[in-house]
């Protein structure tokens, strides 16, 4: 699957929001290594060096694309890599482990967590965010439109459904069976999109991928115009723009 920076961007505040709220109960105060599991174009992995200005921050991401983006912020303390998350464990010096919104795309990411909480040091943190909206009509549409007779034999088991993340309490019980100090919320934002179909090109930048990546030209943008249609009556469009809900779940471990 190919990931497009510019099109994952067109949002980028939006995006950045749940980050700032998840570093924020983040307590290291001089971490020796910083790590941004799925750093994407590493625009928020750079407010890493600010918030913690002598540590060594490196950004993983497994697309070559926002790679490529992310090199173009990197310096003496601020490095990227390609990598899978799947395969990482941390360095011994490895004081905060950081995962924004890239584990839902990871099967089994529960097993990791256990690994990477497992691995941190004493007084390490470790650090998620996963959206919580696999239920939101944005969703159920663009799943149900998948499954629909045109499409269900091309896009048989191309998307995930409600299990691709945990709820908050098993998060929880996750961190806690492996002896850290769970901090766990939710938070629903509501955000005002402005624009034509802008819960269309939101999904574009994300849970579309997948769609896009299987389908051809032609049959991306069919499938694309009737999911728009269903959008645009879920999500109607106010006189100040569309009102997106989007629920996402936090989940903060730190290793006494």
């Amino acid at each position: 699957m190919r990931w497009d920076p510019e099109q994952y961007g067109r949002y980028a505040d939006e995006r950045g929001r749940p980050f700032v709220d998840l570093i924020s109960r983040i307590g290291a105060t001089a971490p020796r290594r910083v790590v941004d599991l799925g750093c994407g174009p590493g625009t928020l992995t750079a407010l890493l060096a600010q918030h913690w200005p002598d540590a060594a921050i490196e950004g993983v991401d497994s697309s070559p694309e926002m790679i490529e983006q992310a090199q173009r912020l990197a310096g003496d303390r601020l490095q990227f890599r390609l990598g899978d998350v799947a395969d990482w464990t941390p360095a011994p010096d490895t004081d905060v482990v950081i995962s924004n919104a890239t584990l839902q795309w990871v099967p089994g990411h529960r097993e990791l967590l256990r690994g990477w909480a497992a691995a941190v040091p004493s007084g390490g943190w470790l650090a998620i965010q996963v959206p919580g909206n696999f239920d939101s009509p944005a969703h159920r549409l663009l799943r149900g439109l998948a499954d629909s007779p045109r499409w269900a034999e091309q896009l048989a088991g191309v998307l995930r459904h409600d299990d691709a993340v945990a709820e908050p309490a098993e998060y929880a019980q996750l961190l806690h069976a492996a002896g850290m100090q769970p901090d766990v919320w939710e938070t629903t934002y509501l955000h005002v999109l402005p624009g034509d179909d802008p819960v269309l090109e939101w999904l574009r930048g994300t849970g579309l991928r997948p769609v896009l990546a299987v389908l051809d030209e032609a049959e991306g943008l069919e499938f694309s115009a009737a999911l728009a249609e269903s959008l645009r009556a879920a999500y109607p469009r106010t006189e100040f723009g569309t009102l997106y809900p989007f629920r996402r779940i936090f989940a903060v471990g730190h290793q006494p």
